[in-house]
């Protein structure tokens, strides 16, 4: 890692009134809501409104374009989410894929223990019982008959599907290391104590990578892929101060992992883990080889040398990294000697793009008003607002992040010209009707 990276270790300060001004603005505007709320909703569960939606779509976006889009040397796969159990054994994760939990024997709550300090959070008591394994897991079964035979698992990662399908990516693909596997796709864990909104959630979407390479060069990659992917949150507008890394101490790694380290996030609460990046060295293909009597290697036909490849895995969270997206975007400044409430997410990120705003409801107005929509959908994700004073929607999607306004006047009727209005500056233009995309277009990308 260069010397630029930010390594800062201050604890960011803790800030509740922030946390929940998003959780409200979240549910207020649209972006994410309890699930089931009107059944009194299930714990750590959220759905995600018609704005959390395309937003947590725009952030798979941005991490496919960035990861398997605009590279040559990886290409995308989407596994099962319950496949055979082997899987899990081979993996480690029926054996090692556990927390620590305690009761409280006073108000009978759960937690993990090495996330409480000997009492219990909810009422104070010490009488908790011993600690004892519990695997995260969520088991279920196939088939007509619950027995252990027919035992099977939701997936807690992405990343066996990958593994256990290298031969078939290789062969089919005509890879050859260093190459990587990409997938985006949806995990479960069955957490004791899931909280802090949607940072930590029983279900969740994961986007992982697993990158293989001769064992010789994986050092030299594992420090690409911890700058690459930090340079990822700060392209889309998250700042140095509220990124570090932290690396993991040899006694924290996990059983599959030469080195790790995590993206971390200056979070209301303290610093929380954005994205983890792993030497898995050759455990995984190693595991399933023996297990499964398939030799997962590679075989170079020039060299004559055979190995199996090392490993090296950024694994982010898509819902994650959303609510951090939300949380370095959100800003309050005045205009116009008012207060207003402004989201600064990178165009890329925000639900839309472009809001079309007539002034009047009435033809020929809104037909134009229309006309000039249509045109902006084509590419471009767009709102249609045309509701309240003039004043009061731009503040409205100001709120949500919107980048840009189009105001439709009863000037373009004559001039056939709109007015863009920037959301960070409030400045506007005078942008004839033909060229009103291709200027947008413009803005967007710069």
């Amino acid at each position: 890692m260069s010397e630029e990276s930010p390594k800062q270790d201050r604890a960011p300060t803790e800030d509740t009134a922030l946390f929940d001004t998003i959780v409200n603005l979240a549910k207020r505007r649209g972006f994410i809501f309890p699930s089931a709320e009107i059944y009194g909703g299930i714990r750590s569960t959220y759905d995600y409104g018609p704005l959390g939606a395309l937003m947590l779509r725009n952030v798979r976006d941005a991490w496919w374009r960035a990861v398997v889009r605009e590279r040559d040397d990886v290409v995308p796969i989407e596994a099962a989410i319950i496949t055979n159990p082997k899987v899990w054994e081979a993996s480690g994760h029926l054996e090692t894929f556990v927390d620590p939990l305690v009761d409280c024997r006073s108000c009978h709550e759960r937690w993990r223990a090495d996330q409480i300090d000997g009492a219990c959070p909810n009422c104070g008591s010490a009488d908790l019982t011993e600690a004892r394994p519990f695997n995260l897991m969520f088991k279920t079964f196939v088939g007509p008959v619950e027995d252990e035979s027919a035992v099977a698992y939701l997936r807690p990662e992405t990343a066996q599907g990958m593994f256990v399908n290298f031969l078939n990516v290789m062969t089919t693909m005509r890879r050859k290391p260093p190459f990587g596997i990409a997938q985006l796709g949806r995990g479960f864990r069955n957490e004791i104590t899931p909280g802090n909104f949607v940072f930590r959630t029983r279900e969740f979407e994961m986007m992982e990578l697993e990158y293989f390479v001769p064992p010789a060069d994986a050092s030299r990659w594992f420090a690409y892929w911890c700058e690459e992917r930090l340079a990822w949150y700060q392209r889309l507008g998250i700042g140095k101060d509220r990124l570090r890394f932290r690396q993991h101490a040899p006694e924290d790694l996990s059983h599959y992992s030469a080195a790790t380290t995590d993206i971390e996030f200056a979070f209301p609460w303290g610093w929380g883990e954005l994205e983890g990046i792993a030497n898995r060295t050759d455990f995984d293909l190693k595991a399933h080889s023996a297990l499964s009597g398939v030799r997962l290697e590679y075989f170079d036909q020039v060299s004559g040398e055979r190995y199996t490849p090392y490993v090296i895995e950024p694994s982010a969270g898509a819902t994650r990294a959303m609510m951090a997206f939300l949380l370095a975007a959100y800003d309050e400044d005045e205009v116009g000697g008012e207060r207003r409430t402004v989201l600064r997410l990178r165009p890329q990120l925000a639900p839309f793009q472009v809001a079309v705003l007539p002034l009047s409801r009435k033809e020929p107005l809104d037909a134009l008003a229309h006309d000039v929509l249509h045109r902006c959908q084509a590419t471009l994700t767009c709102d249609y607002d045309d509701t309240q004073s003039i004043g009061r929607r731009y503040r409205r999607q100001d709120e949500i992040g919107t980048p840009f306004c189009v105001t439709v006047d009863f000037d373009s009727l004559t001039d056939n010209a709109v007015t863009i209005r920037e959301r960070d500056s409030t400045l506007q233009d005078r942008v004839p009707i033909e060229r009103v995309v291709s200027e947008l277009q413009d803005r967007i990308a710069s």
